[in-house]
């Protein structure tokens, strides 16, 4: 953006009250592109939801105003990733972009030459390896996380070469699926996985441990994130796409504030209710705004007058709604299209 000129105020950014599910390309920060995006819609207010790191691509959804108030919703949400792994080589921070600290090569022991060399690893092994962490398993956050550690987050301190003692824990991993392993090289495979975890899971620990498991160490050359929640990259923008289009077209990849809010079951209140729940109150159902809520044990739920969502509540059986977060104003965003 050119400098502005000494004296001169800048341009006013204009608030949006929407979602962009944006496909983050390789190279940028999650930052770095929810900027480009501010600019590129000229928007004022806006958050990303899970951060994705430079080496890795895929969706990452973009809040702006009103629906910034739901991304913690997103960063609760389980994922989905496209995963392509290295065996036969252990790197610090378990990534390619990590100094190599091992090499042992996935070739009959004993070959000539080949002295820290292990034994085949065939695509049962691998599988096997992997399925090992399907489950609640203990796991040790990666030194490149965002986890704070007396304030600073671990990736600094490993910025400087400094490592820092992590305790385990516990995560969720729902699947692991393995899609393919490349042997043009057969001493060092490429091992393509999918892996569906949830909230709190790293990768690239994952990467690690099942290089650990194996024997030969692994490390992470390709990360996409094809899902979060309900939301798919397919329906995504790319980062180079969307600042290419003309400023009136952009519009079109906006989204309504609910985009966020689609796994969470849907209460329809009358306006008298939803102007109490509006000013923080808690509200008592009527049986009628209740039928579609049967059965359900409790938890959030979205909130909505008419077309107009109104905010999410903590749902408690058999009628009551206590506000969770709650919208300004009426948000029966618009669809695009």
């Amino acid at each position: 953006m050119p400098a502005t000129a000494r004296g001169a105020s800048r341009p006013s950014r204009r608030a949006l009250d929407a979602v962009l599910l944006l496909d983050k390309p390789r190279g940028p920060s999650s930052n770095d592109a929810l900027q480009r995006v501010r600019r590129a819609l000229n928007a004022a207010k806006a958050g990303h939801g899970g951060t994705l790191d430079p080496l890795a691509d895929g969706l990452l959804p973009i809040a702006f105003g009103e629906a910034t108030k739901f991304l913690h919703d997103m960063l609760d949400a389980d994922k989905t990733y496209e995963a392509e792994l290295l065996l036969g080589v252990a790197t610090e921070g378990a990534d390619a972009e990590g100094a190599v600290l091992a090499r042992r090569p996935l070739l009959p022991a004993g070959t000539p030459g080949e002295p820290d060399a292990v034994g085949p690893r065939d695509d049962a092994a691998i599988a096997a390896a992997c399925a090992a962490f399907v489950g609640a398993i203990e796991q040790v956050p990666p030194m490149q996380s965002a986890l704070k550690h007396r304030g600073r987050p671990l990736y600094a301190y490993a910025r400087e070469g400094t490592d820092v003692e992590r305790a385990p824990r516990r995560v969720v991993v729902h699947a692991i699926e393995l899609l393919a392993v490349d042997r043009a090289d057969p001493a060092f495979p490429r091992v393509r996985l999918r892996v569906h975890v949830g909230k709190g899971t790293y990768v690239r620990a994952l990467v690690r441990d099942v290089g650990d498991r194996l024997g030969c160490g692994a490390t992470l050359t390709a990360l996409r994130r094809t899902r979060v929640g309900l939301l798919a990259v397919d329906d995504a923008v790319p980062l180079a796409q969307l600042e290419a289009e003309p400023a009136p077209g952009r519009e079109r990849w906006l989204r309504p504030v609910d985009t966020l809010l689609g796994s969470l079951p849907r209460v329809d209140v009358g306006p008298s209710v939803a102007s109490r729940f509006a000013h923080g109150q808690r509200v008592v159902l009527e049986p009628a705004a209740r039928h579609g809520l049967l059965g359900l044990a409790g938890g959030p739920v979205r909130v909505y007058d008419g077309q107009r969502l109104v905010g999410t509540a903590e749902f408690v059986p058999p009628g009551l709604l206590a506000p969770r977060r709650v919208l300004a104003g009426s948000h029966a965003a618009p669809r695009p299209g």
